[in-house]
């Protein structure tokens, strides 16, 4: 049994189309290894078995927005872009937690696209999800106050206790704003009880207030 039968998103391949992915054998990266950078030629189309890889865009003045994350069954719009339009990557991806995956090459993505319609449906339905998503990342950054983007970052980022580890750099990345204001918020929202902070560690105490802020559906 080849790879394809692990992988999410991939039922209804062709049996040629599949003989032809399971030929290509998966790679393990481990949490932290960069993926790629801003101006790297796209080398292939990356199917995710398992773990999570985060895109991130960097702006002149070093400050970084996390564009998406790619998981099992999703795919990474900018790898998508360069392998039908010939541009380089203009992001930053990161493995965030071990991971396993496979690229298809250059040649094989194209001639599969062309080939065959249940992989062309996987592609460019993955990708319409994937741009639907930035599309909602843009309308949060521009319509959302910066401390509703950042009480519904806490509360996805958190576990079933509550605790969470990230850095306000991280987190700024997150929400879309600066260090230095999500420093401020967290400074705000732990004066109100909401949370408390110890070296890195972050605690909700108070999930109800922030799902209020944050504008969620509490039975969600």
């Amino acid at each position: 049994m080849g790879w394809t039968a692990r992988a999410t998103g991939l039922g209804g391949f062709e049996p040629a189309t599949l003989a032809r992915l399971d030929r290509l054998a998966p790679m393990a990266v481990p949490r932290g290894a960069v993926l790629f950078r801003p101006g790297d030629a796209v080398q292939g189309f990356v199917v995710m078995l398992s773990g999570r890889v985060e895109v991130y865009l960097t702006g002149p003045g070093g400050r970084e927005i996390l564009l998406y994350a790619v998981a099992p069954g999703q795919s990474c719009v900018q790898s998508t872009l360069g392998l039908l339009g010939g541009e380089d990557y203009s992001g930053e991806a990161v493995a965030t937690d071990d991971s396993e995956l496979v690229l298809i090459p250059r040649e094989t993505f194209l001639a599969l696209t062309a080939e065959s319609a249940a992989f062309r449906g996987f592609v460019f339905g993955a990708f319409a999800r994937r741009v639907q998503g930035m599309m909602q990342l843009l309308e949060r950054v521009a319509f959302q106050k910066v401390e509703a983007r950042l009480a519904g970052a806490l509360l996805d980022r958190a576990d079933a206790r509550g605790h969470l580890s990230a850095t306000h750099q991280d987190m700024a990345a997150r929400v879309g704003t600066a260090r230095e204001v999500v420093s401020r918020r967290l400074d705000s929202f732990e004066r109100r009880g909401w949370l408390k902070r110890d070296r890195g560690a972050v605690t909700l105490t108070d999930r109800a207030a922030l799902t209020a802020l944050a504008g969620l559906d509490p039975e969600a």
